[in-house]
């Protein structure tokens, strides 16, 4: 079966640009239904995308140019925001030195060869391609987007999705769930590890750094790990986002809680920051399936739990 990949993982592998060096090259790869790719260079004044071939004009029509354009349920924003990135497409018709290229040929086959046979629970690499306030939309395979909403990201609570990611990052998700159009809905919190893997780094003495996700007049969550957040009692002048050192003052996994001092704050990490360190996610999870994933402790009074159905 043909493997199937988030737009930007074929471009400079070594098969891609050889068959990108000629037209013999490329006449070959059409031979061979070969996915390939390259970078969009123009979306003209009709939507049809232009695409760097070496010495040949690469063109995508419009109707070629995403699933669901020619019927309207794709707009052609979807389209203009892909000029200066890759995409995946067949080479399909040669006229002189134009190439006519489908991307929606490919996004059809994914579908068809790779999506419909995922299953809720199923692990599976993603490429991050926007945000919005309710989450980020990622590339799960030829430029099919997927949702992954913003309380699925990480067990801390956070206001949006770029407090944890950013555009372009490559990512592991779980499929969440699979609607009746063929939509995915993804979920990342599973893989970041339980309460007792996470809270397995801190011991109580410590001082660490932190991140205020939440103010409330009781107190001020802080996130110590994606999947790890602490309470400390309010101090003037917090807000969210702002960075701060901990004291730790205890541990308990019984009731999954973390007692915290705020030590100092005020260090609000640049754009740079997050996105290095969105790069250095830790996975407890890389692959395969899951069926359950608990939480919260063993004897712990409440759960915390996903169960994953197909």
């Amino acid at each position: 079966m043909r493997v199937y990949v988030p737009e930007g993982g074929l471009l400079n592998t070594p098969e891609n640009l050889e068959a990108l060096s000629s037209e013999g090259a490329l006449r070959l790869a059409r031979t061979q239904g070969r996915v390939l790719e390259s970078r969009v260079i123009l979306c003209d004044s009709a939507h049809n995308l232009h695409v760097r071939l070496g010495e040949l004009r690469g063109v995508i029509p419009r109707r070629e140019g995403a699933l669901g354009i020619d019927t309207g349920a794709t707009r052609d924003v979807a389209l203009l925001t892909r000029v200066n990135k890759p995409v995946q497409f067949f080479a399909e018709k040669f006229c002189g030195d134009t190439v006519y290229l489908s991307r929606r040929a490919v996004q059809k086959l994914c579908c068809g060869e790779y999506l419909c046979r995922l299953r809720p629970g199923d692990v599976i690499s993603a490429a991050v391609t926007h945000l919005e306030p309710f989450g980020a939309f990622c590339d799960v395979g030829a430029g099919v987007s997927a949702l992954l909403p913003v309380s699925c990201i990480c067990v801390s609570r956070i206001e949006h999705p770029s407090a944890r990611l950013c555009t372009g990052q490559k990512i592991l998700a779980a499929v969440k769930g699979i609607d009746g159009c063929g939509r995915i809905t993804l979920t990342m919190k599973e893989l970041l590890g339980t309460w007792e893997q996470n809270a397995a780094h801190f011991c109580p003495g410590d001082t660490v750094p932190g991140i205020i996700r939440t103010v409330e007049p009781y107190g001020v969550f802080i996130e110590l790990a994606p999947n790890l957040s602490g309470l400390a009692e309010y101090v003037p002048g917090v807000a969210a986002g702002m960075q701060a050192s901990v004291f730790i003052k205890s541990v308990n996994p019984q009731k999954m809680k973390i007692k915290l001092a705020i030590v100092d704050f005020g260090y609000r990490a640049p754009s740079c920051e997050l996105s290095a360190r969105a790069a250095q996610i830790k996975y407890y999870v890389t692959g395969g399936r899951i069926d359950r994933w608990v939480y919260s402790p063993a004897g712990c009074s409440k759960l915390v739990e996903s169960v994953f159905e197909c």
